[in-house]
């Protein structure tokens, strides 16, 4: 099937060139919130930020009285983007020096690791590589003194939760409270697959937030111009021969004339044959004939079936740590496309890892996790002058009515399409939204073509929801999208305006619990609006831009905000499922969806109050609630709710 999004992007070079410190435009943004005690960069793959915080902790050890620089990182591969950097050489007046003792991202126990990191902090040195792992035991053996005056870099700071059971959290909450440590926290992505909240709203607002998009990334960049992201359904195993078709799902995707980074299902998902090892033979015989394996480098050289050409291949499922390392030394080193054709992979190849060549990144199976879904996507959206295209593919199995995961497989695909309208998002260029007023022609006409003004728009009133909407508007339709009422929601069975104005606003109050009404209204409209526009086209006529909105164009100067809340900001999503899987896919979907009772409200059966009405005198009956019409059916469902809440009313009233 064709991409589901496709987006360009200007090739300006901006987010690559280098000012007169040798900082890009991401750095340079960070390094003027340098003085910040507590520092969160939100920046995408690829955009520098281990070089940023290279930066900004010199500056703190030179000019802020900072004596120490200790940086974590989750695995210990990704302790390489750290090492010792001659940065002055570019403008900077110091160099990042990483004494080996205290580069403890290498082989060794955790015990003695340990003890190198309390000797660390008891030396004349300033800077220290370790692991999430290692900055967590060591922490068991710390009085907390031993951490005034030093800056604390957690890379990957998604990581760290406010579960009770996520010992990183506390470690961190600990230093905030108990030192007067600097931090400085980098992510690609800030939401969690699992929904909890990466910091408490009182830590968060502690923070000074750094954000640069992924469009100002991309839209910068020399080579690359688009990106495209697709879904491919697949039935039965993806390696064996899908039904009326000669091959597999996985070679009918796999273009091995693309630099591909290939995932495998997690061994715990459903779509995984809980056979690893096979399932890499079984990709390795979709591509050809294994020849050989070099001893010295672990590479697998395969003859294609297609081309005869022959394939260089990396397998980082191996868990043999012999093999793993031979492998993966040898793809640290790797300075042209040519030593490298695929890697396949597990749970590897994500987070930090640097393949600049890499051109498509095929994920096999729902992967729960947005944040990890981004990072998959980082690892095709290096500039590289090899391509001038990115691709994201992933194959899905569709649910089968014959199995007993029909529940498991349908939330997928809906998890997986909002998932994929979300990234959409998060790749295109910001929008500004103004309160649209006739007196304000003079201001109008200095707003440029990213700024929409719309009628009857709130805007919020505290510094807190101004922050919510200018750099945490992503995360929070994060936190929407994979609400569960939400997926329920998605395929048409409940009205746009009861998505908008009830279950939305619900979700906002569970996020920001701090937040006052009028906040809540101003973020949720932000976020309904946003969604709304950036699903929507926008085309110029006559000197007139207008948008595309529930399948009529609407001139942008009339737009109001009561007229976006009757449109479903998943409207597009719908599209995708209706044009994307069979009539019996749609069916298992619906009655799975119907399957589930989805609570009623009042709030939502007074909003459907008047379309019952409208329904009982065009057609003379009431709603009928074994109709195949979702709409029908709650409206139908809203008339018995109101009937037994009159009913307890009197009730309450005798």
């Amino acid at each position: 099937m064709p991409d589901l999004i496709k987006v360009s992007y200007g090739q300006t070079g901006k987010s690559k060139k280098t000012n007169a410190l040798g900082m890009r435009e991401m750095q340079e943004r960070a390094y003027n919130a340098r003085t910040a005690q507590y520092l969160l960069i939100k920046a995408p793959p690829a955009s520098g930020k281990s070089r940023a915080l290279m930066f900004i902790a010199l500056d703190k050890l030179k000019n802020q009285g900072i004596r120490k620089a200790i940086v974590a990182v989750p695995e210990k591969s990704i302790g390489a983007s750290f090492s010792s950097t001659q940065l002055s050489a570019h403008g900077f007046f110091a160099d990042w020096y990483v004494k080996p003792k205290y580069n403890l991202c290498t082989a060794g126990t955790d015990k003695s690791k340990v003890k190198t990191f309390l000797e660390f902090l008891k030396s004349d040195d300033s800077v220290l590589i370790c692991t999430h792992a290692t900055l967590r035991f060591a922490f068991d053996g710390l009085e907390e003194k031993m951490l005034n005056d030093t800056v604390i870099a957690l890379d990957e700071f998604h990581h760290v939760s406010t579960d009770g059971d996520n010992r990183l959290g506390e470690v961190m909450r600990f230093i905030m409270a108990k030192t007067n440590a600097h931090l400085v926290a980098m992510t690609g992505s800030y939401f969690r697959g699992d929904n909890v909240p990466v910091l408490l709203p009182e830590d968060e607002a502690k923070f000074i937030k750094v954000t640069y998009n992924y469009y100002e990334q991309l839209n910068g960049y020399e080579y690359l111009k688009s990106l495209g992201i697709g879904y491919h359904f697949y039935t039965g195993r993806y390696f064996k021969k899908q039904p009326d078709k000669e091959m597999s799902a996985l070679e009918e995707i796999l273009d091995e004339q693309k630099k591909t980074i290939i995932h495998i299902p997690s061994v715990n998902s459903a779509e995984s044959s809980r056979e690893k090892y096979e399932e890499v033979g079984h990709i390795i015989d979709a591509l050809g004939d294994l020849e050989s394996q070099d001893e010295g480098t672990g590479v697998l050289y395969v003859k294609s079936k297609r081309s005869g050409k022959i394939l260089k291949i990396a397998d980082l499922v191996n868990d043999n740590p012999k093999e793993r390392d031979k492998i993966s030394t040898y793809l640290r080193e790797i300075k042209t496309p040519d030593h490298i054709d695929i890697i396949i992979a597990l749970g590897m190849a994500k987070e930090g890892f640097d393949w600049p060549f890499c051109e498509h990144a095929l994920t096999i199976g729902y992967r729960g996790s947005l944040t990890e879904i981004i990072q998959i996507i980082g690892r095709a959206t290096r500039d590289s002058e090899n391509k001038s295209h990115a691709q994201f593919t992933n194959l899905i199995a569709q649910p089968e009515a014959e199995t007993d995961e029909v529940k498991v497989a349908v939330n997928n695909m809906l998890k997986a399409i909002t998932a994929s309208l979300l990234m959409e998002q998060v790749l295109a260029p910001n929008f500004k939204f103004k309160v649209k007023d006739d007196g304000d022609e003079e201001d109008e006409k200095n707003d440029d073509e990213n700024t929409i003004r719309i009628r009857g728009f709130k805007l919020p009133t505290s510094q807190r929801a101004k922050d919510i909407i200018e750099t945490d508007l992503n995360d929070l339709k994060a936190r929407i999208l994979q609400d569960n009422q939400m997926l329920k929601a998605m395929p048409g069975n409940i009205e746009p305006e009861v998505i908008n104005t009830v279950l939305i606003p619900k979700i906002i109050r569970e996020v920001y619990p701090y937040l006052n009404a009028e906040d809540v209204e101003a973020v949720r409209q932000h976020v309904v609006v946003d969604s709304v526009i950036k699903n929507s086209v926008i085309e110029e006529q006559g000197g007139k831009r207008f948008v595309r909105m529930a399948n009529s164009f609407i001139n942008i100067d009339d737009i109001h905000i009561d007229l976006i809340d009757q449109i479903n900001p998943f409207q597009k999503a719908f599209e995708i499922l209706s044009k994307s899987v069979t009539i019996q896919v749609l069916k298992l979907i619906d009655e799975h969806i119907q399957s589930i009772k989805i609570e009623m409200t009042e709030e939502e059966a007074i909003i459907l109050w008047p379309q019952i009405k409208a329904w009982k005198e065009r057609t003379g009956e009431a709603p009928d609630i074994r109709s195949f019409d979702p709409k029908e059916k709650r409206m139908a469902e809203a008339l018995i709710f109101l009937r037994e809440l009159k009913r307890r009313k009197a009730l309450n009233e005798q």
